[in-house]
């Protein structure tokens, strides 16, 4: 997958348009970063997990 910024403009307006629904598993901060990949590696996620860099 290449970033490629027609396709990430049509992606958003199937997401925003509720065509596409992304599932969140887990958000993390900052902080938790390292959690954040243990979790990942762990193969529990069910979905996207999310790092918030700001609060």
């Amino acid at each position: 997958m290449k970033a490629n910024g027609a396709q990430l403009k049509e992606i958003t307006k199937l997401i925003e348009s509720g065509i596409i629904k992304p599932v969140v598993d887990k958000v993390f901060t900052f902080e938790q970063t390292n959690e954040a990949f243990a979790y990942i590696n762990s193969g529990r996620a069910k979905g996207k997990v999310v790092v918030k860099v700001k609060p």
